[in-house]
């Protein structure tokens, strides 16, 4: 059979992703990786140059699969979260892979960030040109985009940052009931946060003069 070059990197990928959600930078071991991915150590060094450049290979790669998958309408805020809530659940290593990352990989900038920045400043200015923080002046815009974004981000991934807590503090029995709860809490609170002061001032008005 011909060496599949292209089948190799993926098995050694797909391993390498489970090793690090696992143990981490630190913890992963590039001899279970290779056991696991059926492939021999000089492969992922030839591939990857380095366990660090392949733990930053995989968190770019999944960082781009969610940004693939799923995108924030501007339109339609308070679904789009929904969805963004069912990725992350049916993808937990994005969430154990970041907070390896910031245990781990220190506050200094890498090579990966100026790529990320872009990513979200693309997002921000799809939020901007859908209307979101249309009620406030023009140069004001970004920066409540901004902010909202980080706040969606935080509002759906700690609840996979911490799932026992989660649990606890709902004072549920299982993972999924706490999640199920938390998904519509986030729902509606996405509702909330991308409602305008505008827009909900004149709902409160049109509601007062329907009598």
């Amino acid at each position: 059979m011909a060496y599949d070059a292209e089948d190799t990197r993926r098995r050694i990928f797909d391993a390498a992703a489970a090793e690090f959600a696992e143990h981490g930078l630190a913890g992963a071991r590039v001899d279970r990786i290779a056991t696991a991915a059926r492939a021999n150590k000089q492969a992922i060094y030839l591939y990857y140059g380095s366990k660090e450049k392949l733990f930053a290979a995989i968190l770019r790669a999944k960082l781009e699969e969610v940004r693939v998958s799923v995108s924030i309408d501007p339109d339609a805020v308070a679904g789009s979260v929904g969805q963004l809530f069912d990725w992350y659940q049916e993808h937990p290593e994005l969430i154990r892979l970041l907070l390896w990352e910031a245990l781990e990989a220190g506050y200094e900038p890498d090579e990966s960030e100026r790529e990320r920045r872009d990513g979200f400043r693309e997002k921000v200015h799809h939020l901007v040109d859908g209307g979101v923080a249309q009620h406030l002046p023009e140069d004001a815009r970004v920066r409540a985009a901004q902010d909202l974004l980080f706040t969606l981000m935080g509002l759906i991934a700690w609840n996979f940052a911490v799932p026992r807590m989660c649990r606890v503090v709902l004072d549920e029995e299982t993972d999924q009931a706490a999640l199920a709860r938390r998904r519509e809490t986030v729902i509606e609170a996405a509702r909330r946060l991308a409602t305008t002061p505008d827009a909900s001032k004149a709902g409160s008005r049109s509601k007062g003069s329907g009598g």
